[in-house]
Order: structure tokens, then C-alpha cells, then sequence
């Protein structure tokens, strides 16, 4: 742990001092990029060095409870109890501040919902996600495009991506990554009968262009007239767009705006994001980690929650966390379940680091 802080500390200061620099002071992006990360370190190497001073505090005070004087140890073990808990406190939100990140946390996302077993009902259900999603992104004040929408024959959606776009957007939805499960009566069922349908959520990264650069000949591009539910036309040019990364096989289809170029730029966003995904689980596999914890987990196969409107409850399968109030759930409620992930993989990241440092010292 030791040894770690002090490459923490000392590159703080290799920061700060080329931060000072002339050529660093013309250069608006490398400027930029030195705030981002002294701003990162600077509450850890605060705390490094509060850390380091109660140290040497307690070193001098101990010395001092060997003293002739009785009045000098007195005073010397008073001062150890205050020292001894202030050094606790800053060992435990050292242990937090070195907690690492998830780097995606601050970016925008690509979310995709689609229905899945079910049929209508599934449809309906994830029209019903979508538009909680929609209220979520309403009340964070993030901004939700929708890029892409298919609907299902009696309403509702088979597929709908949207791009939303506000600090901390990836940060919060992540955790919504799975299968979502809904037990109801669906409006068409006359016996009143229980149905039991899912649909699957994506929460993507996005990616910019600057940092993930896709090669003209890795594109099949066809454009191709928009056509809405039924094949009724939508508009009479070949404005829509469906992009093919020749080399992973990913097809994107765009065809929500009239404008050819409009739907290309939408296209490649989500193909961007899709293939940082893949880069991403690529690189954590070679270093025989998982991608994120179980519980930030985007496995399209596991069932994260259930949805049980008779009962009037949720249940999160990760952390076994039920709450009650599905209406209110979906109306954009989401805060009472995310909190509840966030702080469990944040107790198992610390967990993670803990064992760490008690391995290596």
C-alpha cells in the first residue's frame, strides 16, 4: 500500500510541475487533459499527506510515553488514543479513495431496449422500460434522443435505441444491463391469468470518434427507403441507412430522420459504441479479469430483476433487493434500486482493494 501512495504522490507532482510549464500553457488540450487528472489525485495525495503526517506524529508520541516525566506519558498516551483513531479514520477513506474507477462512468450511453419471450406483451413491456428510462433521464436532466424505434404489431416496441447524453449517464444506467422480467395480467387476457414475458437492456459506452477511428473499408453502408409499420412510407428517398462492420459481422439500421446523413451519423454512434464493448471485454479477458463486477454485469442472458405487479413489488436478483411501488418505479423511480447496486459494488470494489493491500503488506 505504502509503495503505492508514494507513486500516487509522486505523480501529482510530476503533474503539477508540468502543468507550470511554458509549452504545456499553448497547448489547450494537453492543459485540459493535466486538470482532469491533478483534479482526480488531489484528494488522494490530501489524504496521503494527512496520512503521512499522523505517522510521524504518533512515531514522535510514543517516543514520548517512555518519559521519565509521569505528567509528559500522561499527555503522551491522550494524544496516542486521539492520533491511533485519526489514523484509522484516514486508512479507511484512503481505502475508498483508491477505489478504482469504472473510466466509462462519465461517459454518454447507447441504450437498447428490446422485447423478448412473450410476444404483445413483451412488446409492451418494453415500451413501459423505455419510457422509465425516458422520466430517468428527464429528472437527471441528461437529454434522450431516440435514434431508432421498432414497433410491435399491437403496440408497444420490439426495439428502441436512444442516445442519452448527461454527466454521469453511464454511472447510473449501467447497472440496468440484463434481462428485466415482468409477471401481469396482460390487457388482452380475459381469464385474468398471470403472463410471464422479458425484455433484454443494453447500456452502452459511447465512444467518440477521436479515440475509436473505424476504417472506410470496414464499412458496407446501403441506404434504402424508409418504410413505417406495415411497409407504409415514410418518406420518398433513400434515406435510410444500414451500416455493415465487415469485420465482426455488426449490422446498425437507422431510419428515424429523413435526412440520409442524419441517420449515417446516428448509425455509426451505435456501431461505435457496440465495438468499444467488444474492445473492452477483449482487453479484460486478456487480463483474465471480468469486465465489470456481477453486479454491473451487460450478460443479455441474466435475469436482473422481476417486475411482479400483483404483488405491487420489484426484486433485484443481484443484491436480493425488493422494494414495493411498481408504478412508481416506472414512472422514473429508478434512484431506490441504482443507489442501492451503486453502493454494492462500490463495498465490493473496497472489498477488492482491501484484500489487496492486506496481501502486499
Amino acid at each position: 500500500m505504502i509503495d503505492r501512495l508514494r507513486e500516487l504522490e509522486a505523480r501529482y507532482e510530476q503533474l503539477t510541475a508540468e502543468m507550470a510549464s511554458p509549452a504545456v500553457a499553448t497547448d489547450p488540450s494537453r492543459l485540459g487533459d493535466l486538470g482532469r487528472e491533478i483534479a482526480r489525485l488531489e484528494p488522494i495525495v490530501s489524504a496521503i499527506r494527512a496520512w503521512n503526517g499522523v505517522r510521524s506524529e504518533l512515531e514522535a508520541t510514543r517516543g514520548m510515553a517512555h518519559d521519565p516525566d509521569e505528567g509528559v506519558r500522561q499527555m503522551a498516551r491522550e494524544e496516542l488514543e486521539a492520533l491511533e483513531a485519526r489514523e484509522r479514520e484516514l486508512d479507511a477513506e484512503l481505502k475508498v479513495l483508491l477505489v478504482p474507477r469504472d473510466p466509462n462512468d462519465e461517459r454518454n450511453v447507447i441504450l437498447e431496449v428490446r422485447a423478448g419471450t412473450g410476444g404483445d406483451e413483451a412488446a409492451l413491456f418494453a415500451a413501459d422500460l423505455f419510457r422509465m428510462y425516458a422520466r430517468y433521464a428527464e429528472a437527471r436532466r441528461w437529454r434522450l434522443e431516440l435514434l431508432s424505434a421498432s414497433e410491435g404489431a399491437s403496440g408497444g416496441f420490439k426495439e428502441a435505441i436512444a442516445e442519452v447524453r448527461g454527466r454521469g449517464a453511464y454511472s447510473r444506467l449501467k447497472f440496468e444491463s440484463g434481462v428485466h422480467r415482468v409477471q401481469r395480467v396482460p390487457a388482452t387476457e380475459a381469464q385474468g391469468r398471470i403472463h410471464t414475458s422479458t425484455a433484454t437492456v443494453s447500456v452502452l459506452p459511447e465512444a467518440d470518434e477521436v479515440e475509436l477511428e473505424i476504417p472506410e473499408k470496414d464499412l458496407r453502408v446501403d441506404v434504402y427507403r424508409s418504410s413505417g409499420p406495415g411497409g407504409q412510407s415514410v418518406n420518398t428517398t433513400d434515406s435510410a441507412v444500414r451500416i455493415t462492420h465487415l469485420p465482426t459481422g455488426l449490422v446498425v439500421a437507422i431510419q428515424d430522420e429523413k435526412s440520409q446523413h442524419k441517420n449515417k451519423a446516428k448509425a455509426m454512434a451505435v456501431l461505435r459504441a457496440r465495438l468499444l464493448e467488444l474492445e473492452q471485454q477483449r482487453q479484460a479477458e486478456e487480463r483474465g479479469e471480468q469486465r465489470r463486477s456481477q453486479i454491473g454485469s451487460g450478460e443479455r442472458s441474466e435475469k436482473i430483476r422481476t417486475y411482479n405487479f400483483p404483488d405491487d413489488r420489484i426484486t433485484d436478483h443481484r443484491i436480493g433487493l425488493t422494494i414495493h411501488g411498481v408504478a412508481a418505479l416506472l414512472e422514473g423511480g429508478l434512484d431506490r434500486l441504482v443507489d442501492g447496486l451503486a453502493q454494492a459494488d462500490q463495498a465490493e470494489r473496497l472489498a477488492r482493494v482491501t484484500g489487496e493491500m492486506g496481501r502486499s503488506s
